[in-house]
């Protein structure tokens, strides 16, 4: 499987942990609490495998910023959190930061 599908796998992953961590309530509830478990375990575990493949550094840019990016939209869809001008060009600026790695940096494997 190509690195870059295991690690689009692992930000969904994390995403769907990190949505589950807020239905928890705490780890005070069995079904949600599991899924943050597995959702965090699949997370990792596709991380690793990306990391034969692609340099760590370009792997958790990737990872971490467009899991913030989807776990926002994530947060805003589910929970009705907002998100300002200021968070929207925030996530505008980690997204470009994403393209640049993976369109213009040497670092990234292409």
């Amino acid at each position: 499987m190509s690195p870059w599908l295991t690690l689009a796998i692992a930000i969904v992953a994390e995403v769907i942990g990190t949505t589950a961590l807020k239905a928890s309530d705490g780890f005070t509830r069995l079904w949600p609490s599991a899924v943050v478990v597995v959702g965090y375990g699949v997370s990792f575990y596709c991380l690793s495998l990306v990391l034969r493949s692609i340099p760590v550094g370009i792997t958790y840019a990737v990872w971490s910023g467009l899991g913030i990016v989807l776990i926002s939209l994530v947060a805003f869809a589910v929970y009705g959190q907002r998100i300002d001008l200021a968070g929207l060009i925030g996530m505008g600026l980690i997204i470009a930061g994403v393209l640049v790695l993976n369109l213009f940096s040497r670092s990234a494997p292409h």
